[in-house]
This record gives C-alpha cells, sequence and structure tokens, in this order.
C-alpha cells in the first residue's frame, strides 16, 4: 500500500494572491482565519478554516499561530552573497565603491573554505529575514558558486545563481577570458541546473566588465540552455551608462547591449534599471525580461530613484531586490520600506499589497516560477513564512490599532525586519525560527 507524506496544517491569518493588486481588484486575498494543509513539501490546500476544516484528517498535526500571518515565502531577485562581510562600506559612489571594498572583498573566495564559510552565514541571514528563494551573484571562482549550491542544497532552498563573468575592467585575481568564463559557466550549469532545487544563472557582471568576445559566448550559451535565467546589471548610475557608450559604441543603448547579444529574454533579471528610455522598456516589457528594483542600495549609493509610473506604463516586469552589500539589508521588509519612499519621490503611491506582491506571486510570476514559489496554492512547493505582528513593541502598537488588511500590512512593511519572522519554511520544513 502507498503512504502518503506527513501532512501538516497551519492556521492563522493568510495572505495569497490571485494577481496584481495595482491592476485587478481583489488580487491580494486576505483570511481573517486561515488554513495552510502542507502534505510533504508541497501545498495541499489553503483558504479558509471553516472551508478546509474537513481536510484535517485524524493524523494531521495542526500548528496554531493565532494572530500571525502566514504568506509565501520572500523572493530576493538580486543579491550577490560574496558582499555579505562588506554591506555597509563608505564610499562616493558606485565605481570607487568597486574598486575600494567590493573586488579587495571578492579576492577571497578563491579560497573554498571562506566561500563556505560565508555562504552558510548568508543562507542563514535569508532565511532569518523570510527570504526562502534569491537570484544570486556569486565571484569569478567556480568554487564559490559550488559553495553556495551546496549551502542552498543542504537546507533544500530554491536558489537561483551564478558565477560571475569578468574579463576586463577588473583586477587581473579576478579576471576570467571569454573562453574560460564559457566553459566554467557550462560544467555549472551541467552539475547544478535542476539539480533538487537549484538552478542557474549565467551572470555577466555588468557590461563594462566584459568584452564582447565574452558576451558573444554568454549568448550562445543562453542559446544552448533556454531555460536558464541571466542576470546582470544595467543603468543604475549616470557615470556608469557613460562608460558602457564609450565601450559599445553604435548600440542604441545600455540595454541595446546585452539585446545585441542575445541577452533579453524570459528569465533574464537586470538590477537596476533606472536610466531606462521609454523603448527600453518597452523591449523589457516584449522580451518579458525582469527589472529588479533595489532601492536601499540605490539611496546608500545615491544612483538614483526607480520610476514605477513609467516602469507600469510600459508593462515592464518589476521585482524587489535587496543588492546587499550595495544594499543596506537582507530583510525584503526593509526592502520594501525603501521602495515606497523611492516611488513617493516620483509621485507614485506603492500600496502594501503591491509590495508584498512584488516581493512574492509578482516575483515568482516575472520568473516563470510561479507555479513553483511565491504562492500557497495547492501543488505548489511549501515555501512560507510566518509573521508576528507582536515583533516589536511599536508594531505591536500599530498593528492594534489597524482598521484594515492594507493598514495591517503596511505597518508590517513600514515597521518591520527580521524580528518580524517569526518562522521560515523551505519545502515544507522549517529552516528557521526566531529566538
Amino acid at each position: 500500500m502507498s503512504q502518503h507524506p506527513p501532512r501538516t496544517a497551519y492556521r492563522a491569518k493568510l495572505l495569497t494572491f490571485a494577481g496584481d493588486p495595482a491592476t485587478k481588484a481583489g488580487g491580494a486575498c486576505f483570511e481573517e482565519d486561515g488554513l495552510l494543509i502542507v502534505e510533504g513539501e508541497r501545498v495541499l490546500a489553503a483558504g479558509s478554516y471553516a472551508s478546509l476544516r474537513s481536510q484535517l484528517t485524524p493524523d494531521t498535526a495542526v500548528v496554531e499561530r493565532p494572530g500571525k500571518l502566514i504568506a509565501p515565502g520572500f523572493i530576493d531577485t538580486h543579491v550577490h552573497y560574496p558582499q555579505t562581510e562588506m554591506i555597509a562600506s563608505p564610499a562616493a559612489g558606485l565605481l570607487p565603491w568597486l574598486d575600494t571594498y567590493t573586488f579587495p572583498t571578492e579576492r577571497g573566495f578563491a579560497d573554498p573554505a571562506h566561500a563556505t564559510s560565508v555562504a552558510d552565514f548568508f543562507l542563514d541571514q535569508l532565511v532569518a529575514c523570510g527570504t526562502t528563494t534569491a537570484l544570486v551573484y556569486c565571484t569569478v571562482h567556480m568554487g564559490s558558486a559550488d559553495a553556495l549550491f551546496q549551502a542552498s542544497e543542504a537546507r533544500n532552498l530554491r536558489m537561483v545563481a551564478g558565477k560571475v563573468l569578468m574579463d576586463r575592467n577588473c583586477p587581473e585575481f579576478l579576471r576570467d577570458t571569454a573562453q574560460s568564463g564559457y566553459d566554467d559557466s557550462a560544467a555549472l550549469i551541467e552539475r547544478w541546473h535542476k539539480r533538487g532545487r537549484q538552478l542557474y544563472a549565467l551572470t555577466p557582471r555588468f557590461a563594462p566588465t566584459s568584452t564582447p568576445e565574452q558576451l558573444e559566448a554568454c549568448g550562445a550559451l543562453a542559446r544552448l540552455h533556454p531555460d536558464v535565467f541571466i542576470q546582470s546589471h544595467v543603468s543604475e548610475n549616470t557615470d556608469e551608462v557613460k562608460w558602457v557608450a564609450e565601450l559599445f559604441p553604435g548600440h542604441r543603448s545600455y540595454l541595446g547591449v546585452y539585446e545585441h547579444y542575445g541577452l533579453l529574454r524570459r528569465r533574464a533579471v537586470y538590477g537596476h534599471c533606472i536610466y531606462l528610455d521609454d523603448h527600453d522598456r518597452a523591449r523589457m516589457a516584449e522580451t518579458g525580461a525582469v527589472a529588479s528594483h533595489c532601492p536601499t542600495s540605490n539611496l546608500f549609493l545615491g544612483s538614483g530613484l526607480f520610476d514605477f509610473d513609467k516602469a507600469g506604463a510600459s508593462g515592464m516586469p518589476v521585482a524587489l531586490g535587496t543588492d546587499v552589500g550595495g544594499g543596506t539589508s537582507f530583510s525584503m521588509l526593509q526592502t520594501m520600506n525603501e521602495a515606497h519612499k523611492v516611488a513617493r519621490m516620483t509621485g507614485h503611491h506603492l500600496t502594501a499589497a503591491r509590495m508584498f506582491w512584488l516581493a512574492t506571486a509578482g516575483a515568482a510570476q516575472a520568473l516563470g516560477l510561479d507555479d513553483t514559489i511565491g504562492t500557497l496554492r495547492a501543488g505548489a512547493e511549501a515555501d512560507f513564512i510566518v509573521l508576528d505582528p507582536e515583533a516589536t513593541p511599536l508594531l505591536a502598537r500599530r498593528t492594534a490599532l489597524a482598521q484594515s488588511p492594507e493598514e495591517w500590512l503596511f505597518a508590517f512593511a513600514m515597521l518591520g525586519d527580521d524580528r518580524a519572522v517569526l518562522e521560515t519554511y523551505a519545502a515544507g520544513k522549517r529552516v528557521h525560527r526566531r529566538a
């Protein structure tokens, strides 16, 4: 006789999504008394307790979390794990920050033991903040990617990561070649892409640190592997945009460089996207490439303000990223906080429902993983978090006075951080509980 995996039910308030709250009425679905039923690594059902209580079999373990909120695990679409230990490093701007802090720090990842130590700490920080999936930049060293994937596999997280490609305008000790970058990436795809919950991302750091030959080689790999991800940076800083125009004359725009080499498509994720024009945004929308908005990094480095109105008008897919170590927090709640303020500076109001969507279901949809993560639909991987409205005295006092789910969620986004994350679950197993 077949034996079903163990079944556990979690009773709490419940947040799920039926669409983008910015464009669909009722896109955010809030259950005051909700139930999430997990069987093995997957969601069996989610909805109101009243409608699902009949599915509580005698052998179902019931976990009561009264007053707490269950939501899909957060998805961070842009983060650099090697920069964990250089977070909060002072510099006059993006390019001097790279030279002074980033490149010297990344040199240490030639040592596999160091890479493993940082990868373990990095993933512990992610799950403590409720992040269950991230698009992660490693370093130029193959071993840095192996270390991250091994640590992720041990926790059964769904991570998307890749070895950085960088063959010019960087220190010699961090430089690969067009051929070695191709060979290393191909080997890592073979070793890690779709192994368990791991996925691979081709990762040219950004156009200035890759020769045309390397971008051509990267495009060739992308054509060979249409289901791998692509991640890089675009139009983050005005000095960077000018530099790209000098390095790649004859291209219509910075984004146009990536498109020329076949790197603009579904599952391509570009960090920042601040200085795009209407044509660029239209091409992002037409190709399905994703803009990862990284507000804490953009403010910290003084890069500029992302324009939500123009992004929305173009239909360009948008998600959120922490961009640690340019970003100043691993917390997606803190990232929502800063995204709201950046949006206000451009005259746009980001609702709490939309911020939570951008960090969960919206990100999963943009990545083409919406049947897998970012959702509590039946059959999805059981990645979810339990948020505590009484995590701090101030949060408790504010949420107690909330007059609507929107107001309640908004308090989490403005006042919450890792302390608000009571528990994090990956594939049905608890991987973090707040001390």
